[in-house]
């Protein structure tokens, strides 16, 4: 049964420490892109192998998400939080260190291992701490902290490698993880799930569909969608996906209990959310090139010239966080991803070979005001629509389909982007990216749509809670 020992710290040190281990593991999914071409100098390869060092982190990530938010609730979610961050931190040793491409990619790999591993536990554990009448504040600075690294891993990677080098944007991890260790240690407390034993059939199922499809859509654009080993991968993906999805609905004790879909708030904010990060993963990926690319400005500029996008998050994800409080999670995560959707149509409308900061500006600062909405009431939605004790699982399951959603994002918009247009001349990188950003747009506005579908706060029921059970995890912390 759940259970949580005697508290250690009190809700402020939960969300220092959460967010900033939020942060690594948001960071590194998109930090790489602006150091891809100091890192081909260094080491030559491919463009596909250059693609891996994004990719490889996405891949394991994604993939082995339910799987450590399951090892959390078996094993004790502070134990194994701990553990993440040991293996993401020595992981980024390794990927500074890396003496080639191969060596680099594999170490992008194992980052992947440990941010699966910590992440799905952020939110579990800052729930545990944080009394429910302040939780959406908390999950407000939690959001504003995870946006802010997802959208300025490019700003963050340019800055870094034009000043410093390519080396830094992982040396950067070190000192963060090397504190983090003793503060987990001392200020959170120790909790652990239902006691269920570990789903093996369901963790195989799950990461050997995700893996299928997530490589499928990774390595089309590069070798081509009839290749034969990438239909083999996506289509046996998905009969691993299938056959997920009945083992969640047979099983005794599945990694993920395919009832919670039956809740409409649970399903609906998990379409919204992979369909927010296809939109937005693709989109980062593409402007942060064409910045650099066509425009002509350095890593650093590139990244100062988007923070109206990036750094809209540390003022708007707090208040997104209070207003839903106030008035329910499902309005301000609809606004938020329609404004994100509009944002990106607006860079689609404006964008040319030669486009003026001042015609960028607008669509940077809706689009910064969107995804600031969406990220705070979003993780309080998929929280609060779960038993107390499921909500490591719920949490797995979320930032997994998020990181399927970025990675179908950057293949589907990459190879829309491949099929019209390419890096020959900023015309044509022009005439690729503009069809791309239509697409991301479309995917934000459904994502909107299905947060419309959720129930309002009237109409929503709240879990079943076993209220006989009494080793569950407690709800209020001191502050």
């Amino acid at each position: 049964m759940s259970q949580q020992k005697e508290r250690r710290g009190g809700a402020v040190w939960a969300l220092v420490i959460t967010s900033v281990a939020g942060f690594m593991a948001a960071l590194d999914n998109l930090v790489v892109t602006t150091a891809l071409p100091s890192i081909r100098e260094d080491f030559g390869g491919g463009l596909d192998d250059l693609e891996w060092t994004v990719s490889a982190y996405t891949l394991t990530f994604a993939v082995l998400l339910m799987f450590g938010a399951a090892l959390g609730d078996r094993f004790g979610r502070r134990r194994l939080f701990t553990v993440g961050i040991t293996v993401f931190t020595g992981a980024s040793a390794a990927a500074a260190m890396a003496p080639g491409i191969d060596s680099l990619i594999a170490a992008r790999a194992v980052q992947g291992v440990g941010a699966a591993i910590m992440m799905p536990l952020t939110l579990t554990l800052l729930t545990a701490a944080v009394p429910a009448a302040k939780r959406g504040m908390a999950y407000g600075i939690w959001g504003a902290v995870n946006g802010l690294a997802v959208a300025s891993g490019p700003l963050i990677g340019g800055s870094l490698t034009e000043h410093l080098s390519w080396q830094w944007i992982f040396w950067l991890n070190v000192p963060l993880g090397l504190a983090l260790l003793p503060l987990a240690r001392m200020r959170l407390s120790e909790s652990f799930g239902s006691g269920a034993p570990l789903d093996i059939r369901g963790t195989l199922l799950a990461s050997g569909g995700l893996f299928g499809i997530v490589y499928g859509l990774v390595r089309a654009p590069v070798v081509g969608w009839t290749d034969g080993v990438i239909l083999l991968a996506l289509i046996g993906g998905t009969a691993l996906l299938v056959g997920f999805v009945l083992h969640g609905v047979h099983a005794k004790n599945p990694m993920l209990p395919m009832r919670l879909f039956r809740n409409r708030a649970f399903a609906g904010i998990n379409a919204a959310s992979l369909l927010m990060f296809l939109g937005m993963f693709g989109s980062i990926f593409l402007l942060s090139q064409y910045m650099q690319g066509v425009l002509g400005y350095s890593p650093t500029e590139a990244g100062l010239r988007m923070l109206p996008w990036t750094g809209m998050p540390m003022i708007v994800a707090p208040i997104a966080g209070y207003l839903s409080d106030r008035i329910g999670g499902r309005p301000v995560v609809a606004v938020g991803l329609f404004l994100q959707a509009v944002g990106l149509g607006w860079f689609a409308l404006v964008v040319e070979s030669d486009t003026s900061y001042t015609a960028q500006l607008p669509a940077l600062i809706i689009s910064g005001i969107g995804m600031s909405l969406f990220f705070a009431p979003a993780s309080s939605l998929v929280m609060s629509s779960v038993r107390q004790q499921e909500q490591g699982i719920a949490s797995g399951a979320n930032n997994a389909l998020r990181e399927v959603g970025g990675a179908l994002g950057i293949a589907v918009m990459a190879s829309i982007f491949a099929a019209q247009g390419g890096y020959e001349t900023p015309q044509t990188f022009v005439d690729g990216l503009r069809p791309a950003l239509w697409v991301g747009s479309a995917a934000v506005a459904v994502a909107g749509a299905a947060a419309l579908c959720m129930p309002g706060r009237r109409g929503r029921t709240a879990p079943e809670e076993d209220v006989e059970a009494p080793e569950r995890v407690l709800e209020t912390a001191s502050s």
